[in-house]
């Protein structure tokens, strides 16, 4: 088996990427990404001409319900049930001093 992929390009890959990794994790890396792409090469090798190419391989059915108007509750009356209201909405306190 030819190596695919060298340690010098996990190296490079996770020093672009910001990943601070150990020279055993490159090891461990290096195999696992060869493994996939011995495994991506035994894929091309196999006569897909006769197999339909797809983008799902089940129906996709919609699960939301129809957007229907309905009845709700009042604003002014949530509005006043809530601790701090201002302007129609909920008042609520700064995020990270801001406000």
């Amino acid at each position: 088996m030819s190596e695919r992929i060298s340690a010098a390009d996990v190296a490079k890959v996770a020093r672009l990427a910001r990943l601070d990794v150990t020279a055993e994790e490159i090891d461990r890396m290096t195999s696992q990404l060869d493994g996939m792409l011995e495994h991506f090469a035994d894929v091309d090798a196999l006569d897909l001409s006769e197999v339909t190419p797809m983008t799902q391989p089940f129906a996709l059915v919609n699960v939301f319900r129809a957007d229907v108007v309905r009845p709700c509750l009042d604003r002014d009356e949530v509005l006043a049930s809530a601790p701090a209201a201002e302007d129609g909405c909920f008042r609520v306190p700064p995020i990270g001093g801001e406000g």
